[in-house]
């Protein structure tokens, strides 16, 4: 039919076509009792009521009895009346006594006077998920009435040839356009330039003419160039003698829904990637405890080989042997430090630091670790505000972040470490969502090397991934930093590009905490006791136990040792003998080590309590954070560590 043709239809008889072309909406009308007074082929069919069986009775008879009994009728157009509209989902029953769960909207309708008349009733079934469309009723003032009620969906007409024919409020109200702006105008007005690229509304058009129906979700283009998430349902109009003359087309903007499953999909890809970290996590911490007390046997039998056999003969290849022994063992534990970083299950001892002062003393020792091919400077910056982070912890992430920059700079390059106030507002924070309002420092790592591509970015600290050729990496690095960062309550970003080098930039929260003086360096001594102080160890690990024990007695401690916390409890119950420090693990079968510190101190008073562990979650470290006021080594530890401590924790006694 020509365009000529489908104008000389009457503009009722064109609401009546575009009714009886929408059959999958109940749409009908009732007086201001509720009763029923119009029934289009769309109730018939998704109620099972013929006209003839419901005109006159109360529209009541949908509800399930359930409802019937809260007065959710009588609820639904007292609302309507009241607010002009009442929308709900529920359930509705068939004629046959089925039930369906249905959208409902009801309109008030009123006069040219202002009078209620009336409700308009849309039904929509959403039981298989289909979009059904507005089904207009009887005569040109009901049919226009009923239409322009309903605001919450587009409803109009296109031609054959896809041009808007008619337009109603609610097509106004979400596209943006009055009917004397788009009636006449093509309908393809509305898609975005992607989509009219790919032709699509010329397919939907063709796909609705040949099969009746075109559906789909996508974006849409409002008057004032805004898109919204659109449902679209375009429905085939065909006269009596089933011949096309136009398209009835739905529209309804899904944007807030669309909006809050994009966020939902955002929020679970985000779980997933936790869940990895996390599994990542359980297994690090499930291994580190049992590996990490193998590795201080084995480091220690090592430590105690190498000061016996120095006056052997042949003592060179044997030192030499027992050093790469060790360096292996050293690397071991090096790596389970790694993953409890990333897992963020590292306990941190976290100090204010002068940032400054901590750049001017690492200048040298990174310049002679990377190298003369590179040229290394370190910055700070005047009123560099203070940061409370573990000082080892932070060197050993600045150490991984400059040895990948060397790494990315096989021909030499310039390395900059420097730090700066950073202040991050509202608008800081929304380019930077992993940030919340506040004052950090920041660290920037920067080199001039060969950047990383798109997809390397997306993996960067991911445990495991590297880019190095196998064996020249664990891909432990920057996961390392990641997880320091984290637990110390910063955020690190990652800016690069491919041949222009790397920044990588460590967000650590302002501190208001009092200076403290920088720590001494570890000292290689080794300082023993004198035979006269007793210490009790609680391992319950055999072979570990033995080596500890018999380290203590090498450096002039009596020792007494127990397997169980239990045991260790009955050994202080006793009068005698007289424990000076009391030295247990904390992860051990039964009562843990903080336990028994606790109940010690019930028993002894004043007694000096220091823990071993080989794994943070548990009892000592709440949060990344050592407990205040508790002594902790972490395994493996070496003899001179060991030695150093206990004896600090005597000493701390004696002054004390």
């Amino acid at each position: 039919m020509s365009r000529t043709s489908f104008d000389r239809i009457g503009e009722a008889r064109r609401f009546e076509l575009l009714v009886n072309g929408i059959v999958d909406y109940a749409i009908f009308m009732l007086d201001a009792d509720g009763c029923v007074r119009t029934w289009n082929a769309g109730a018939e069919r998704l109620k099972g009521y013929s006209a003839d069986e419901i005109i006159g009775e109360s529209f009541s008879t949908f509800y399930t009895p359930e409802d019937r009994d809260k007065g959710l009728p009588a609820i639904a157009l007292a609302a309507a009346r009241e607010t002009g509209r009442f929308h709900s989902e529920g359930w509705r029953v068939r004629k046959d006594g089925s039930r369906f769960w249905a959208l409902v909207v009801i309109d008030t309708i009123r006069d040219e006077a202002g009078q209620l008349i009336g409700f308009a009733k849309v039904t929509r079934h959403i039981t298989e998920r289909h979009q059904a469309q507005l089904d207009l009723l009887e005569s040109e003032r009901r049919y226009r009435r009923l239409v322009e009620a309903v605001v919450d969906y587009a409803i109009f007409q296109l031609d054959p040839s896809g041009n808007v024919t008619t337009w109603n409020p609610g097509a106004e109200r979400i596209k943006g356009y009055a009917p004397s702006e788009i009636i006449g105008r093509h309908f393809s007005q509305f898609y975005t330039p992607e989509d009219l690229e790919l032709g699509i509304p010329k397919r939907a058009l063709a796909e609705a003419a040949e099969t009746g129906r075109f559906e789909a979700e996508g974006w849409r283009m409002r008057k004032d160039g805004t898109r919204f998430w659109a449902s679209v349902v375009i429905d085939r109009i065909v006269d009596d003698a089933g011949q096309l003359i136009g398209f009835a087309k739905v529209t309804r903007d899904l944007t807030e829904r669309k909006k809050a499953q994009d966020e939902l999909q955002s929020v679970q890809e985000q779980l997933v990637a936790s869940q990895k970290l996390e599994a990542v996590g359980q297994l690090s911490g499930g291994i580190a405890h049992d590996f990490n007390n193998l590795l201080m046997i084995v480091l220690g039998n090592i430590e105690t080989a190498e000061r016996h056999s120095r006056h052997l003969p042949g003592s060179v290849n044997i030192q030499r042997a027992l050093t790469n022994a060790k360096r292996g063992a050293q690397r071991a534990a090096a790596l389970t430090s790694r993953l409890l970083a990333f897992s963020r299950r590292q306990a941190l001892d976290p100090k204010p630091i002068d940032l400054n002062s901590f750049l001017n003393g690492l200048q040298d020792f990174l310049q002679r670790t990377l190298g003369e091919g590179i040229e290394v400077q370190t910055v700070g910056s005047a009123g560099l505000w203070q940061i409370e982070a573990d000082t080892n912890h932070l060197e050993s992430a600045i150490i991984n972040l400059c040895i990948n920059a060397r790494d990315a700079m096989p021909h030499g390059g310039k390395l900059t470490v420097e730090a700066v106030n950073v202040s991050a507002d509202e608008d800081y924070c929304r380019m930077n969502p992993e940030l919340s309002p506040g004052q950090y420092v920041v660290l920037r790592v920067t080199d001039t090397g060969s950047g990383m591509s798109s997809d390397v970015l997306d993996h960067a600290f991911e445990p495991f991934f590297t880019t190095k050729e196998p064996g020249q990496g664990t891909g432990l690095g920057l996961s390392q930093v990641y997880g320091f960062v984290k637990q110390s309550g910063g955020h690190v970003k990652i800016y690069s590009e491919l041949g222009h080098g790397t920044s990588i930039r460590m967000y650590f929260p302002r501190s208001y905490g009092s200076n403290v003086s920088a720590e001494s360096e570890h000292e290689e001594a080794v300082p023993e006791g004198e035979k006269l102080e007793t210490i009790l160890v609680v391992e319950d690990d055999v072979d570990l136990r033995a080596y500890v024990s018999d380290a203590l007695r090498d450096l002039n401690y009596r020792v007494i040792s127990a397997p169980s916390a239990q045991s260790a409890l009955t050994t202080l119950l006793q009068e005698s003998p007289r424990v000076d420090l009391l030295l247990t693990d904390v992860v051990m079968p039964g009562i843990n080590g903080r336990e028994l510190g606790r109940r010690a101190l019930q028993i002894r008073p004043g007694l000096k309590i220091l823990y071993m562990t080989g794994y943070s979650r548990n009892a000592v470290v709440h949060q990344g954070r050592l407990e205040e006021g508790v002594d902790l080594l972490e395994k493996p530890i070496t003899l001179a560590k060991l030695a150093l401590r206990v004896r600090e924790m005597l000493d701390r006694a004696a002054s004390g």
